[in-house]
């Protein structure tokens, strides 16, 4: 029996050019669509636009500019305009639809004083429209050096000429260009496979013998037999020619998982990407086609095994396939198997040019095979070894020291460290340039050991933070990380940063301590981020719900069970209320009547002190409990005053609810906690009057919530408030029966606004903007439009950021809030408005109000108008009481068309008495009293541990104003993904079963771009993690479809989701299909609609 023929475009050669791998520029891996790219025949098939341009090699001209020997640039010369450079057309060797990186080499030189942008721009020509220009990238260079100009394009359409050019120096200073290269991942695809070797020759293949021209030396037959033959090798198995190429034969197959296998564990490390890449084949006993697979076997460090999937390819029978997919390690594995399996038992396995390597295609189509591979450093000598190389003081000294303070001063680490010294602001610190290091897209961890000393400062916040400047200018500044240094100390800071657009310069610097402080560093190393595999869920499968794990809380045993904390005196009383709470009993359901019995807690001369229990044996990890009692405070109290349930973990302690109590009767008091990491020990305590007051706590129940009970009647309330009952109504002009005819209706987008927060390099990152655009209709911008954005220095006012967001939003049909006009928590606001005197302040916000409400008038649905006045009074302490309401008229008058919110936090979780339902009431009244236009009700929803009841209660109690209420703000935290999908799903059912919320957003979704840790929906490099996944599943839940045949009425009934939809009737005698859009809104009675056919 032959085998298919290895003669083809699949074989592996390794040519001349291909051994030199490292030395060649990444240009020629692939398909170029630049002719004559590297100048090597002259100006041949480029035209110097309206100046004159000549090619130079390395003795030509400028003397002092240097090429790597044997290279030519192309010299433009005499150059009157900016615009005038050198150009080529490449229409014919482009299409719309895709995205082309573009790749040159650049310098200038004449008469300049220091540096020049140099950029690439496509001309665009259209025979019946106007010319159009797209920026492509701009790079600044140095006098006389060479700079890398890098970007992308994509087409829309196709214009009848495309001419790529470069440009950008001021008139009179020469443009020099080297190896310039267009090409695109597809056009990559058809280079690789058309090639005698790809680029996988390039970097370092793992596999041993991979073209098994050792035979099967390294292999491995899985419980089968196996033989290496040659292209002319038949079953009688003759010895072949090697010379030749080679391919392994596995046979004797009697189960599909049997196969050819090979140990990497050597070759590979966790968190890198790898790329898999083999040609395979079947033959013998099969019809058509076989599936082939690449697998890996993982053993553990606890030596179990689990499998996780490569690639898989389906192959016809006697012809070679490729087989490509990748794989990243989560962590660190005792042993890592590749095998190759897949056909029916009896089906032979052919397997030829088999190749593992690190860096993935877009590492390599961004220049940096040599740096992205899982854990290499990023930053340049980051211990020190060679001194202050590569570092620099940011605005200040560096100077290195073995030790200081005559030894007291040691290195914690290795045999130096750095001092960043007179320094003099803020800002000033040490960096490096990391800018040829990274690439956009991709995550990076940063650590770093720092200390402070001098200026008798004994602590002080250190920041690592990242300098951006885009590829069009802007400037941005990223923080990374933040910790708390001392004097007395080393201390580790660590933090992620992930690069969205494309970029120019990116420097990594340290910053923070007040001037005259000295920054201490050690070493300071960033590397791509580690890959780690999601928590599971640590939860018992089986657990009594509604069950309360306190002992003795109906106190008939007295206060056994019970523990004064500290020197106080516990007591029991009668009298207390028999009913449970309203929200644990929304929770339970009905109930046992409680005892009626109360702990009494005299004697307290500090606030801490109250009954407590340890209740550490009785606590589950990733478990949610609600916290529920009756409380009330002795008649001493002078005002109003606070009782907290604590729950005290180790050294740390968790908020279980909150309230405040100015009278003397019992009080509700109710919260949520979890605990997620393992701790030694947890106790639950009562505290909060001031000293000498007494406490009283009866009915103190926790326990675990059955979060799936609640949401069955979730989607029962949701069907009642968020559904309409439809009929369509057929008709025909030819008075034809319309009965029997099968309908389908499929709604294409549900009106619910769900939206979430955006900001300004979020809409760089393509994946981002996919995602954002698929899934939301709302947006928020998280600092853009915040007065410290748009004016941080007096009188310097930027909207661009608000306008570039604005614009993308419009773009894509997508409605923004205005977050926000002001903010009334005093740390928010800017230095310069902070010193102003009362009618500056006044004067200044009166500017404020008219520069962005007329800028933006109509634009914006929604504004915040002063954020968080439960939590700050900055400015009604400056301007008096009126001045609250006078922003809200102002704001009216400016732009009418905007409905005006309150926006405010831990309203909705019963954990704060600042921001209880009922204070939130009150202060929403004083403003309509005195005339606010108060059109909503934002609750921001930053929330840990949500339980649907507690929620539900707050949304209850803001409904009796009237007013719609919005989740503004709505994010929750986990360190495991299940449990945050699980508190996701919470609040997204309970916001979209209530009759008086009428929106939700996300404050982000994106990792490392998120107000919070381990809130994210979407992991940095763009894999949709448990919570994305759940989000997405409630979204398509939440979206009604329906299909039937029109009755004898001609109608079609059907209960659906508001929103729009399209009606697909098929009209069979006729052959065609009848597509009609309709929109069902939100009415009493049936909505009846006509569509005619």
């Amino acid at each position: 029996m032959a085998y298919p023929s290895t003669s083809n475009a699949n074989d592996v050669s390794h040519s001349e050019e291909f051994k030199e791998g490292s030395k060649k520029s990444r240009d020629n891996l692939a398909a170029n669509l630049i002719l004559n790219h590297d100048f090597s025949n002259g100006l041949d098939s480029w035209h110097p636009n309206c100046c004159e341009g000549y090619v130079a090699s390395n003795s030509g001209y400028p003397q002092n500019i240097s090429a790597s020997p044997g290279n030519y640039y192309a010299v433009i010369t005499n150059r009157k305009e900016c615009w005038q450079g050198l150009e080529q057309d490449i229409t014919t060797r482009v299409s719309p639809g895709l995205t082309y990186t573009v790749s040159a080499t650049v310098s200038v030189s004449g008469p300049l004083q220091d540096i020049a942008d140099v950029s690439a721009t496509l001309r665009l020509e259209y025979r019946n429209a106007a010319t159009s220009y797209l920026f492509i990238a701009r790079t600044s260079v140095s006098k006389d050096g060479w700079e890398k100009l890098e970007g992308t394009f994509l087409l829309s359409d196709m214009p009848d000429q495309v001419v790529l050019y470069f440009e950008g120096p001021s008139p009179g200073v020469d443009l020099l260009i080297k190896s310039v290269s267009v090409f695109s991942p597809s056009e990559f695809r058809k280079f690789e496979e058309g090639v005698k070797t790809s680029w996988k020759n390039l970097v370092d293949n793992i596999i041993k013998n991979h073209d098994f021209s050792g035979g099967l030396d390294s292999w491995h037959p899985n419980c089968c037999e196996g033989y290496v033959a040659s292209a002319t090798l038949d079953y009688s198995g003759e010895t072949s020619d090697r010379s030749r190429n080679y391919y392994a034969v596995i046979t004797n197959r009697k189960e599909c998982w049997q196969g050819l296998e090979q140990d990497i564990t050597s070759g590979v490390s966790p968190g890198s990407t790898y790329l898999v890449s083999a040609i395979v084949s079947v033959s013998g006993n099969l019809q058509d086609f076989a599936d082939v697979s690449a697998t890996l076997r993982l053993m553990h460090q606890d030596k179990t095994t689990s499998y996780l999937f490569v690639a898989r390819t389906s192959v016809f029978k006697d012809k070679w396939e490729n087989l490509e997919g990748t794989f990243s390690l989560p962590d660190t594995l005792e042993r890592v198997v590749l095998y190759f399996e897949g056909p029916s038992a009896g089906v032979d396995l052919l397997i030829k040019s088999v190749v593992v390597s690190g860096p993935t295609f877009s590492e390599i189509r961004t220049g940096s095979i040599e740096y992205v591979s899982g854990g290499k450093e990023i930053t340049l000598n980051p211990e020190f070894d060679d001194g202050i190389q590569c570092w620099s003081g940011r605005g200040c000294k560096i100077v290195l020291h073995n030790s200081m303070v005559d030894g007291k001063i040691l290195p914690a680490s290795g045999k130096c460290f750095a001092s960043a010294r007179e320094r003099t602001a803020t800002w000033h610190g040490i960096e490096q340039d990391i800018t040829a290091r990274v690439c956009r897209k991709l995550a990076y961890e940063v650590s770093a050991t720092v200390r402070i000393f001098g200026n008798n400062v004994s602590n002080a916040d250190v920041r690592a933070t990242l300098f951006v400047q885009t590829s069009d200018r802007r400037e941005e500044y990223i923080g990374i990380a933040n910790a708390q240094a001392t004097d007395k100390d080393w201390v580790q800071l660590r933090g992620k940063f992930l690069l969205n657009g494309f970029f120019s310069k990116v420097v990594i610097y340290l910053e923070g301590p007040p001037p005259g402080t000295d920054i201490l560093l050690n070493n300071f190393v960033v590397q791509r981020a580690e890959r780690r595999p999601p928590l599971l869920a640590k939860v018992s499968e089986r657990v009594d719900y509604g069950a309360n794990i306190m002992t003795n809380s109906n106190l008939g045993n007295g206060t056994n069970g019970w523990f004064p904390l500290g020197n106080c005196t516990l007591s029991t009383g009668i009298g207390s209320p028999n009913t449970f709470p309203p929200m644990a009993r929304a929770t339970l359901g009905p109930c046992e009547p409680l005892s009626g019995r109360f702990i009494i807690v005299s004697n307290r001369t500090q606030t801490w002190m109250g009954p407590a229990q340890i209740i550490t044996d009785k606590i589950e990890l990733y478990r949610t409990y609600q916290v529920s009692a009756w409380v009330r405070i002795g008649s001493n109290a002078a005002g109003p005053q606070n009782v907290n349930v604590a729950v005290g973990v180790d050294s740390q302690w968790v908020n279980g609810g909150q309230v405040e109590i100015n009278d003397q009767r019992w009080h509700e008091v109710c919260g949520s906690f979890r605990i997620e990491t393992k701790p030694t020990k947890v106790m639950v305590y009562v505290q909060g009057p001031v000293a000498g007051v007494d406490l009283m706590v009866a009915g103190m129940h926790i326990f675990p919530v059955n979060r799936h009970a609640r949401f069955r009647h979730l989607k029962d309330q949701t069907d009642k408030i968020r559904k309409h009952d439809v009929v369509l109504k057929f008709s025909r002009s030819d008075s034809v029966s319309t009965q029997g005819i099968p309908v389908k209706v499929r709604q294409v987008h549900n009106s619910f606004p769900f939206g979430s927060c955006v900001s300004r390099s979020n809409i760089d990152n393509e994946d981002f903007v996919d995602f954002f655009k698929q899934h939301f209709n709302w947006a928020v911008f998280g600092n853009e439009l915040k007065w410290y954005w748009t004016e941080s220095e007096q009188g310097k006012i930027n909207y661009k950021d608000a306008d570039d967001l604005l614009n993308f939003c419009a773009s894509h049909n997508i409605e923004t809030r205005g977050h926000c006009i002001f903010w009334e928590v005093e740390d928010t606001v800017q230095p310069w408005i902070r010193a102003l005197n009362e009618n500056n302040l006044m004067a200044a916000v009166q500017n404020r109000l008219t520069s962005l409400l007329t800028r933006y008038k109509g634009k914006f649905r929604h504004y915040d108008v002063n954020n968080e006045m439960l939590h700050g009074s900055f400015f009604e302490d400056r301007l008096g009481k009126d001045i609250r309401t006078n922003m809200f008229k102002k704001a009216n008058q400016l732009d009418p068309s905007a409905m005006l919110f309150v926006n405010d936090y831990h309203v909705e979780d019963g954990c704060d008495s600042k921001s209880s339902p009922e204070k939130y009431i009150q202060q929403i009244l004083d403003l309509q009293e005195q005339g606010a236009p108060v059109g909503g009700i934002g609750i921001q929803g930053h929330i840990d541990y949500p339980v649907g009841s507690i929620v539900c209660s707050a949304l209850d109690k803001l409904a009796i104003l009237g007013l719609p209420i919005w989740f503004t703000e709505l994010d929750v935290s986990s360190s495991n993904e299940h449990v945050r999908a699980d508190d996701l799903e919470v609040m997204l059912r309970e916001a979209f079963a209530h009759p008086a919320v009428d929106g939700v957003m996300l404050w982000g979704f994106w990792e490392l771009f998120m107000c919070r840790d381990h809130s994210h929906l979407v992991n940095a490099e763009g894999e949709i993690n448990e919570a994305g996944k759940r989000y997405l599943a409630l979204k398509q839940e939440w979206m009604s479809n329906a299909q039937g045949h029109i009755d004898e009425q001609g109608q079609f009934g059907f209960r659906g989701f508001y929103g729009t939809y399209e009606v697909e009737v098929d009209i069979s005698h006729s052959k065609k299909k009848i597509i009609k859009p309709f929109v069902v809104e939100k009415g009493e009675s049936p909505l009846v609609l006509s569509i005619d056919l």
